[in-house]
């Protein structure tokens, strides 16, 4: 099944006019390397007010942040779930790493669907499974490793001193 896209933040097509065929592709790799080719997940490229509400509805964060997975419950469709990312805070993260937000977005759809596939960054361990995975997957698309200049802390938790 082809990931579902749905671009509501014209923002994303100024910037990037195959936002589209870059958020499918890295949608489709990712769910290749894992094995699920054929799971539905439905992507969303909003703004950052919209991620800003869903960020406060669902994480109870008053803030907008770059990308959000909604897992869905097992079902027989076999449909993964939602991702949503957010064209202010995407660009402005590219810009402050220094790197093609074209790059950036499929670092983060990558990510997304790995969330939707059940991994997690919270401790060391896992978030060091999940940057394997997505620097594999990213490699595959010439993309170079998002974490070689340390720039992709995700939210990862941090010790309290």
């Amino acid at each position: 099944m082809t990931p579902d896209i749905e671009i509501e933040d014209a923002a994303w097509t100024a910037a990037l006019a195959d936002a589209e065929a870059l958020v499918l592709v890295a949608a489709e790799a990712t769910l290749a390397s894992e094995g699920a080719v054929s799971e539905g997940v439905t992507l969303l490229l909003t703004d950052d007010a919209t991620m800003r509400d869903l960020n406060r509805r669902f994480r109870q964060q008053d803030k907008p942040t770059n990308v959000l997975s909604f897992p869905a419950p097992t079902n027989p469709e076999r449909f993964l779930g939602d991702i949503a990312l957010a064209y202010g805070v995407c660009a402005r993260e590219a810009a402050e790493q220094g790197k093609p937000l074209a790059h950036h977005l499929q670092h983060l759809v990558a990510h997304g669907v790995l969330h939707l596939l059940g991994y997690d960054h919270m401790s060391d361990a896992e978030a060091s499974e999940m940057e394997g995975l997505e620097r594999a997957v990213l490699a595959g698309l010439g993309i170079p490793d998002p974490y070689a200049a340390g720039e992709g802390d995700h939210d990862r938790p941090r010790p309290s001193a």
